[in-house]
């Protein structure tokens, strides 16, 4: 199944199998509609998992999905790289790296690049508010925009590379979730979606190898190595889609 979509500023073109959209994506959606019926409230569900694993495109997918079919309960899809620290903070901060401290701008998609607080704060109201807005980031812009999305539906789904990562402070997150989904991916196959990615914006492929190398592998490395176990584990294969790892479907 193909799907044209507007994601952080960019056009993507999303294409799944027929066998995940039947046995993974379908299921997962309906499980999810029951929960939230017999919850009687707003469900949150995290999808968690390392840069460049098509995270903002599946739950862009998964909402188009559960709005053209009436049998299931509408998704609203968000993202957690709307509470990185704006360009100015990141600029005027620094942190300790290998013994050297650094510009927070050098190690921007790390945790320490969030603002935590800030999120955790928004996480609280999406599940008390009936409409709350949620900030969005900009790849154009490279800067959050406030209030990108208002937030209203049933279901919301929010994708990000730290959800469950198992360190201070981010562990707690899972406490605001009803369901987690994790998604998993081999390092080299993460490695060429990321230089593809710096390529496609115009960066030169030594200096691309250089930066995802020295600044994004170790983010990639920090969700792969020190994250939580998820109720749904799915692997992105070396075509983009997703298969069933473990768990269980809601």
């Amino acid at each position: 199944m193909k799907r044209r979509m507007e994601i952080n500023g960019l056009t993507i073109d999303a294409e799944y199998s027929d066998e995940t959209v039947q046995t993974i994506f379908l299921p997962l959606l309906v499980g999810l509609g029951r929960m939230q019926r017999e919850y009687g409230r707003r469900l949150i569900v995290f999808l968690a998992a390392p840069p460049a694993t098509g995270k903002s495109t599946l739950v862009k997918f998964l909402t188009g999905l559960s709005e053209e079919r009436p049998e299931l309960t509408p998704v609203t899809a968000v993202g957690m790289d709307g509470f990185h620290h704006y360009q100015e903070y990141l600029l005027s901060h620094t942190v300790f790296r290998d013994g050297k401290e650094i510009p927070m701008t050098h190690v921007k998609g790390a945790p320490v690049s969030f603002d935590l607080a800030a999120f955790r704060e928004r996480l609280s109201r999406v599940r008390t508010e009936q409409r709350c807005p949620w900030p969005e980031y900009n790849r154009r812009l490279h800067d959050p925009v406030d209030q990108g999305v208002l937030i209203e539906g049933d279901i919301v789904m929010i994708e990000g590379n730290y959800l469950l990562l198992d360190e201070e402070g981010w562990r707690d997150l899972r406490g605001y979730a009803d369901y987690t989904i994790r998604i998993l991916a081999r390092e080299q196959d993460v490695r060429e979606r990321l230089i593809w990615r710096r390529v496609s914006n115009g960066v030169p492929q030594e200096e691309a190898e250089y930066m995802v190398d020295s600044s994004d592998l170790p983010n990639v490395r920090l969700c792969m190595e020190r994250f939580m176990e998820g109720d749904l584990t799915l692997r992105l294969t070396e075509w983009g889609d997703y298969q069933y790892v473990a768990g269980r479907l809601p």
